[in-house]
């Protein structure tokens, strides 16, 4: 049989994971006491499971997350208010799938940003799309695209996403202007996605710091109502050795 011509065209046409199998099957002996259905199954799994691989890889390379976190690797010992039963709830992404928002405030150093990236990673294995931003870095990416035109364009990248994710909310004072834009990505999303928040600051705190009341209310009214909230406390996580969040 030439197996060289078969296995070319399953590369070619995107079957790297059925070829890597039809390989291994090749050199294992016990695999010709199988029958052609239990081989073929095999085969099927692999490839099943090399695509959801390389779509989680893409997925997560589109998000930009800060760092690299998963919820089976969150910290529950250290004293800051964090219930395993909060994050069980939120694992599953129903939130997400109801374009809910989450907001996770705190002290510096408590394991916002970990949380954070942590529902977001898990949110791209559930098959969503997320966009990570520090809120510095997304306001200057906004003035640039208002300065060369590609706003558009861009708030049309954010809204496309499932999971839109802002972190260290109001560590920068913001501009009216700014705010502005910040609420017209929040309505161009209203229904159709969902977004986690990063805050040093609580969220009765935040219509004070907006300013303007009329955009802190409705900046307020898309992301506060029926969203979940975690308020950490306690001291920094960084004054201990270093491991995970």
């Amino acid at each position: 049989m030439l197996t060289t011509p078969t296995l070319e065209k399953l590369y070619a046409m995107k079957l790297n994971g059925m070829a890597d199998a039809w390989q291994e099957q090749r050199q294992q002996a016990g695999s010709t006491d199988l029958d052609f259905d239990e081989r073929l199954a095999l085969l099927v799994e692999r490839q099943w499971l090399w695509r959801e691989n390389r779509a989680l890889a893409t997925r997560l390379q589109y998000a930009g997350l800060k760092q690299a976190a998963c919820l089976e690797d969150v910290d529950f010992r250290h004293p800051r208010g964090l219930k395993r039963a909060t994050l069980d709830q939120l694992a599953p992404c129903d939130w997400i799938r109801q374009h809910r928002h989450c907001l996770i405030t705190g002290p510096t150093g408590v394991g916002k940003s970990y949380l954070a990236c942590a529902l977001a990673h898990q949110a791209c294995r559930e098959g969503f799309r997320a966009l990570y931003f520090y809120l510095p870095k997304l306001i200057r990416q906004l003035l640039a695209a208002q300065a060369d035109g590609s706003l558009t364009r861009l708030l049309k990248r954010i809204a496309r996403v499932d999971l839109f994710v802002v972190d260290d909310w109001g560590l920068t004072p913001l501009q009216p202007d700014q705010h502005r834009l910040f609420l017209e990505i929040l309505e161009d999303r209203l229904g159709t996605g969902a977004a986690l928040i990063t805050s040093q600051y609580p969220v009765s705190t935040w219509h004070e710091r907006i300013g303007d009341p009329t955009v802190a209310d409705a900046i307020l009214d898309r992301l506060v109502n029926h969203a979940y909230t975690i308020e950490l406390t306690g001291d920094s996580l960084r004054r201990r050795p270093k491991q995970a969040s």
